[in-house]
Parts: C-alpha cells; sequence; structure tokens
C-alpha cells in the first residue's frame, strides 16, 4: 500500500477519479482495438488511450489529468455532433456518461488546487455541466419532430362497407366490421374535450396465469365486442364473460376449461365473433351465438343472451378442428383468432406453434356452418381436389403454412381474405414443396362457397425471415380515375404497404423490385430479386455503425463490434451458421397483428409500427443437441421466453437462435438506437405521410429492467393496433409504457392518456350505450413485451 501511495499520492477524491478513468479507458482500448480491427470506428481506441493518460495523471496529483479530460469531453462532443448532427437520442450513449464523469473530475481537480476556496470553483464548474445537460434535455424534445407534416384532408369519402354489420352504437366485429377499418362514427368524444375522460368502470375477468412458467405465456391480445345491450371479452385461456356495457357487471360467463399443457407460444384469445342466424324467431336458443376458437384447438358456438353451448353445433356446442391433422401434441395446434364469419360460413385458421418440426400440423383452412358446426370446405393447399376431410388413412398435409391471425371479408363479393404464414421451420427453406413456396407470407382470397382460391399476392419469395402477414387486411374504396375500386390495405412485417383490387388481387398502388442479397446457407434458394412498395413504406433506411446504441460508450461500443462482426447486407439479408446476421426491421414489424385503422370519411390510414432489428444466427444441428434444444413435445427445458431464441427447427438442418430485438445481455438495451415504435398517418390518395411520431415514453424502461419513470417520448415496441373515431381521435395502447392514450388525429400530438393497470398490448374498441360513448380496453399484458400481467377490463368515459 505504501509503495502504491508512492507512486500515486493523489488525494482521496483524486485517487478515485482517476482511477475510474483509467478503468473505462482501459475497456475502451480493448474494445476498441477490437472495433479497428473490424473496420470500425477508431473514436473508442483513440478515446481509451486519452483516458488511461488522464486517469493516470490525475492518480499522481497532477491536475493536468482533468484538462485532459476535459478536452476528451470536448473532443467528444465534437465528434458525436460529427456521427449523428442532433439527434438527441442518438447523442445519448455519446455525451451522457462523459459528462457526468466530468463532473467528478471536476471536484479532483478541486481537491488538487492550492486555493483555500476550491470548491467554488468545482461548483462553478459542475453547474456549467447542468447547463450541458439542460442543452441536452432540449435535443431530445427535437425527437418528436420528424420532418414535413401535411393538412389533415378533410370529408372527401362516403366508402361503402359491405359488412352486414357495421360499428357505431355496437362494435360487432373484432375489426369494427369485417372490413377491418377499425373505425367508430361516433363523435361525442373529440380532441376538445378527451382531456376529461375518466374511468367509467373496471373489472376482473379472474384469468392470471397458475404458475411462474405459465406467466410467461400469457398476453391477452383481446379486443371485445358490443352487440345490443351485452359487451363480449374473452380472456387468454378463453374464458368468455358477457358484461353490462354502461356498468361492466358480468351477466354471464362460460370457461372451456383449458389446461395449462394447451398453451402455445402465447396464451391469447385475441376476439370472439357474433352471428345472428336469419329467420331466427328473437326468442329462439342460440338465435343470436358467438362463436370462437380455443388454445386446444376447439371451435365453440354459445347463445349471446345466456352463455350455454349451442346445442345444434357440432357436438354440444363444439367441433374439434384437430380431426384429419393427424399427431398434434399439446401446444402445438389453437386458435387465438377469432373467426370470420361470411355468408354463414365460419372461415378459420389456426396457429401452429413455431419453430418446432419441419413436419409440424397442417396449416389447412376450414370453413364451417354457423349453425350446425359442420364442415362445408377445406383447402389444403397440397391437396387442392379435397373438399372435405381426409379420405380414410390419410392426414392434411404437414408442415403447409398457416394462417395464425385475421381473416377479413366482403359479404358482397363471397370472398375471404387470409393472412398467410409460412411453412413449418421458418429460417430454412430447401425442404419446402412448390405449392408452400407459392403461398408462403402471402394474401390469399378464398371463395367463401367453395373453399378454392380465387387469387394470391405474395410478399416474400422463399421467407426464411419469419415475413409472415400477420395483419388482417382492411377492405376500403380506392380512388381512380374511373371512380372507387373495391380494393383493401395490406400492410406487412417488412413495413411495406400495398393497396390491391380485392376482387382480383392486382395492385391499385406501384409495386417495383429490389436486389436482394444472396448467401446464407442456402445460396441456392435465395431469390435474387424481392418486391417492394413503392407507393409507402414504414421501413427506415439501412442500418449502419452510427445506429447503434446503449446507455454509454461501452455498451454502444459492444453493440457496434456485434454489428461489424455479423452478416448484414441490407433488406433480405439471409440468416447464416458461422455467425449472427441481422434481419431489420425483425419479425415484429413494420405492422404485425394489431393491423392499421382507416378514417373511411377523410381518407386516412392510421398505422402504428416497429422498428427494431433482430440479430440472429442459424445454429448446426449437432450444436442444437448439445445445448437441449427439442421439440416441444420432446423439451427438456421450459416453455416460454420469446420466439425463435432457441427453436429447434426439427427435421432440418439447423436450429434458430433470435436475439428479438437485438438487445444486450447484461443491461437488456436495444443495440439499435431509438425510437423503437412509432405512429404514422398516411394519406390514401396519395401515399404521402401526413405526420409521423415516435409511440410510447421512457416511463418504464431502462437498463437492468429498472424503470426510468422518465415521461419522455422515446418510442417503444408496441403490440396491438388502434381504433381511430369520427370525433378527430386515434385510442391506442400498445406501447409497453403501460398507457393507454389519445392522440389528436389531425396533429398526432397525445392529447390524453391514462395508467394502465397492466400492459395494455390489445387493440382498443369504443361504442355507445344509453347516450354515452365509451372507450374498452382488455388490459392483460403480454410476456414477449415484458409488460406487467393482469386480468383487467377498463372502459372510459366523458363525467
Amino acid at each position: 500500500m505504501n509503495r502504491f501511495r508512492q507512486y500515486f499520492p493523489a488525494p482521496l477524491t483524486a485517487l478515485v477519479a482517476g482511477l475510474i478513468v483509467a478503468a473505462i479507458g482501459l475497456v475502451l482500448l480493448i474494445g476498441g482495438l477490437w472495433l479497428a480491427a473490424l473496420g470500425g470506428s477508431a473514436y473508442y481506441l483513440v478515446t481509451g488511450v486519452a483516458m488511461i493518460v488522464s486517469g493516470l495523471l490525475l492518480m499522481r496529483g497532477r491536475r493536468l489529468g482533468g484538462w485532459l479530460y476535459a478536452a476528451i469531453v470536448f473532443f467528444t462532443l465534437i465528434w458525436a455532433l460529427w456521427e449523428v448532427g442532433g439527434n438527441g437520442w442518438a447523442l445519448v450513449p455519446r455525451v451522457v456518461a462523459p459528462v457526468v464523469l466530468l463532473v467528478l473530475v471536476i471536484f479532483a481537480m478541486a481537491s488538487l488546487s492550492g486555493r483555500p476556496r476550491r470548491w467554488r470553483l468545482a461548483l462553478a464548474s459542475s453547474a456549467v455541466v447542468v447547463l450541458l445537460f439542460a442543452a441536452g434535455g432540449a435535443m431530445l424534445g427535437w425527437l418528436n419532430h420528424a420532418g414535413p407534416e401535411r393538412s389533415l384532408p378533410g370529408p372527401r369519402w362516403a366508402m361503402a362497407d359491405p359488412a352486414l354489420m357495421q360499428s357505431g352504437a355496437d362494435w360487432p366485429a373484432y375489426g369494427g366490421s369485417y372490413s377491418a377499418r377499425r373505425y367508430s362514427p361516433l363523435a361525442q368524444i373529440t380532441p376538445a374535450n378527451v382531456g376529461k375522460l375518466k374511468r367509467a368502470w373496471m373489472i376482473h375477468t379472474g384469468d392470471l396465469p397458475s404458475s411462474k412458467q405459465v406467466r410467461g405465456t400469457y398476453g391477452a391480445e383481446n379486443t371485445p365486442l358490443k352487440v345490443g345491450d351485452s359487451l363480449y371479452v374473452c380472456t387468454p385461456k378463453n374464458i368468455v364473460l358477457s358484461l353490462d356495457p354502461v356498468t361492466g357487471k358480468q351477466r354471464w360467463r362460460f370457461d372451456p376449461r383449458i389446461s395449462d399443457d394447451a398453451i402455445p407460444y402465447t396464451a391469447a384469445c385475441r376476439g370472439v365473433s357474433y352471428y345472428a342466424v336469419p329467420g331466427a324467431a328473437a326468442d329462439q336458443a342460440c338465435a343470436r351465438r358467438i362463436i370462437f376458437g380455443t388454445l386446444d384447438a376447439r371451435l365453440f358456438a354459445l347463445d349471446a343472451a345466456t352463455g350455454r353451448p349451442c346445442q345444434d353445433f357440432g357436438a354440444n356446442g363444439q367441433v374439434d378442428t384437430k380431426i384429419g391433422m393427424g399427431s398434434t401434441p399439446p401446444g402445438y395446434v389453437s386458435i387465438n383468432s377469432p373467426p370470420t364469419i361470411v355468408r354463414g360460413v365460419v372461415v378459420t385458421g389456426h396457429q401452429v406453434l413455431d419453430g418446432q418440426d419441419r413436419w409440424a400440423p397442417s396449416g389447412v383452412i376450414r370453413g364451417f356452418d354457423a349453425v350446425t358446426g359442420k364442415l362445408k370446405w377445406a383447402w389444403d393447399m397440397m391437396h387442392p381436389d379435397w373438399t372435405g376431410y381426409p379420405p380414410p388413412g390419410q392426414t392434411w398435409a404437414r408442415g403447409t403454412p398457416n394462417m395464425w391471425t385475421i381473416a377479413s371479408g366482403d359479404e358482397q363479393i363471397g370472398l375471404v381474405y387470409l393472412p398467410m404464414g409460412n411453412a413449418a421451420a421458418d429460417y430454412y427453406s430447401s425442404l419446402r414443396r412448390p405449392a408452400e413456396n407459392d403461398y408462403a407470407t402471402s394474401l390469399v382470397a378464398l371463395d367463401v362457397t367453395t373453399g378454392k382460391p380465387r387469387w394470391r399476392f405474395q410478399a416474400v419469395k422463399k421467407d426464411v425471415w419469419d415475413y409472415d402477414f400477420g395483419a388482417q387486411a382492411t377492405l376500403i374504396d380506392y380512388p381512380g380515375a374511373d371512380g372507387a375500386t373495391p380494393a383493401l390495405v395490406l400492410p406487412s412485417k417488412q413495413g411495406d404497404i400495398y393497396i390491391l383490387d380485392r376482387r382480383t388481387g392486382q395492385p391499385l398502388t406501384p409495386v417495383g423490385t429490389i436486389k436482394a442479397p444472396g448467401g446464407g446457407v442456402e445460396p441456392a434458394e435465395r431469390s435474387p430479386t424481392q418486391i417492394v412498395s413503392l407507393w409507402h413504406t414504414l421501413r427506415k433506411p439501412a442500418l449502419t455503425e452510427r445506429d447503434m446504441w446503449g446507455m454509454s460508450p461501452i455498451d454502444q461500443m459492444i453493440c457496434r463490434i456485434q454489428f461489424r462482426k455479423a452478416s448484414y447486407k441490407g433488406f433480405f439479408t439471409p440468416p447464416t451458421s458461422d455467425g449472427r446476421s441481422i434481419e431489420y426491421p425483425g419479425y415484429n414489424g413494420g405492422t404485425d397483428w394489431g393491423g392499421v385503422a382507416v378514417d373511411p370519411v377523410r381518407g386516412v390510414i392510421v398505422a402504428n409500427y416497429n422498428d427494431m432489428p433482430n440479430y440472429v444466427r442459424l445454429v448446426p444441428r449437432a450444436e442444437a443437441n448439445k445445448k437441449g434444444w427439442a421439440p416441444r413435445d420432446q423439451a427438456r427445458g421450459n416453455i416460454g421466453g420469446a420466439e425463435g431464441a432457441g427453436d429447434p427447427q426439427a427435421h432440418t438442418p439447423y436450429a434458430i437462435d433470435v436475439n428479438a430485438g437485438w438487445r444486450l445481455p447484461f443491461t437488456g438495451m436495444l443495440c439499435k438506437q431509438p425510437p423503437y415504435g412509432g405512429i404514422r398517418a398516411i394519406d390514401i390518395a396519395t401515399g404521402k405521410t401526413i405526420w409521423d411520431r415516435p409511440l410510447g415514453t421512457a416511463r418504464t424502461n431502462g437498463p437492468f429492467g429498472i424503470p426510468s419513470m422518465l415521461p419522455i417520448t422515446i418510442g417503444t415496441p408496441n403490440n396491438g393496433g388502434s381504433v381511430v373515431t369520427a370525433g378527430g381521435l386515434i385510442f391506442i395502447a400498445a406501447a409497453t409504457d403501460n398507457l393507454i392514450r389519445a392522440i389528436d388525429l389531425r396533429t398526432g400530438k397525445t392529447v390524453w392518456s391514462d395508467v394502465l393497470p397492466a400492459g395494455g398490448q390489445a387493440t382498443p374498441m369504443t361504442y355507445e350505450a344509453n347516450g354515452k360513448q365509451y372507450v374498452v380496453l382488455y388490459a392483460g399484458g403480454h410476456h414477449f413485451m415484458e409488460t406487467p400481467i393482469g386480468d383487467e377490463v377498463v372502459a372510459y368515459a366523458l363525467p
């Protein structure tokens, strides 16, 4: 100790400051050497050397060390502004930590001063640092500015809705109607009075996880229905409740008794469907019925008035949709989205658990009679001539693309529009059959009478990025020189938005092709080109090293190293096995199952979106076996976690390991700089952005999972959609900050918000009862979004 003090005689304050500066400098030196060797920025290497010298000088009692560190901070500011300009969030990891450390260095310099009132110098200098922080805070305020904005169009449309039941006083379908516009003509709540919105009632469904393991799978995702004098809600494990829409009081409750082992990746019930039997007497049992699917793949019909199973539907009110599929281990096949009912046919797909086995159960689509529950048709793309159940001794083709999300439908044309997923084993394509390559990651229009495809629109060729369609297509009228064309808006996980003629599937807006990067583990499988929308995309420019982020220069440097080590050739970079590849956007969007909302009067699309990459690696089979990665029915570990994080993809040469959002293992922070999600208004007539805003604050986000409680808009990941109203408001939760908010459709600015009792990863709905407009959200939280799990249904209204 005496020898140490002989070489480093500085006072304690200077000694501690010097040790910290030198230690950080050593880390930056080592990492900076690595980054520079990979062709990255030399800043960290140079700064590391300078900080080591600065720290050693301070420990030796030399004030020169402090001045050297002040110079480092000054040149860091210059370098940061050169790299990212005035982007406030991008400046955070570059300048905040160095400036905070500068305060300690200032006090260390004061301890080395011979002046009797040296503390005055320290305090004055620290005040300068505080001013720098204030300037930085002003920079953060620039985040909400997203370039030039356009005026919101006035009323100019009268779009027809082909649905039998439409939104208004009621909300009779998951998307408002089977046109899926998520629009309400109600206008009682406006930007002028929304500030007075209060909770009208809140109920607990009682459906909460039974264990810690099950908690890691819960995600409600439910949008209630309101028809007549009843509100219908379903819980993560498919308990259906009928509530009084004015008070929230429970009228009836039906529990299908779902076992925990039936839970797939997520325990979720996005919604139920309502059907009124034509010609039935009002007092007849099951004249009005609630039809829904379950996590164990049963299809139920309940009397909407009593909640009792409809005895004329299937066997005692239920149909087993697994019949004809062959082996279906628990959790492999589930229905978590509401069926679409067109011309009396209940059309349903199902979720097949991702990433387990190339020969997982079939993605067959079925149409059932809404009254009897009898199978009317089945579409198995590998057996297009089959019209019903498979012949004896056979099953529907295994491993085919499925529709796990929600269809929309046109009652007049008689088509249902299926957003199709991928063939089993998302990240490996060599074993796929021609029909799978034709229909995967496509929107397929089926004739609801025959179950035969009328047309298809494919967005990705031989998809190995999990870019399946997650969102409902939204039915609109599209303006043209010859008048309005029956059309649909099709958003994608890639961020592209297409408008198609819904009768033929032909694009009505420009579609182009780009050269796609080759390589990966299957170079012969990769298409040299991919299609993109030339009309509108939510996708941001390709990533660069400068887009890497963190809370300090150290974790930003680590992210830069990871970026340089990974394979990244831009959009559609193929996955690799000898190292990581970067997929941007990641599989969570762009647009996922929340879909878009459309104001059919003003002609405006409202789209919330994610803006995050995935950090991906294909893991050779032998290595995956050593890790114990096995299919769900053979699993040697707990289920849950992020999708793709150790999925076995059995019967292919590779498992898959996806770092969803590309997070650092220690702090949990994302490697890409904010924003991670936003919301945008788009003019349908021109495809141009009206406004674009980050969505979500930093209040529940922070390093190591510690909430920062900062009310600063950062733009968080989001799941769930929005509803837009004639009153000029957008209601949305979705973000990870546990807030529901009202956004002014004209400006994109948040004009009201409320803290939810749990995460809000669901789409709100709105209705009228007793002359009052209500807004309702299921606040159930979500394991993937890491928001608090709950069982609350919350209703808001004006006093």
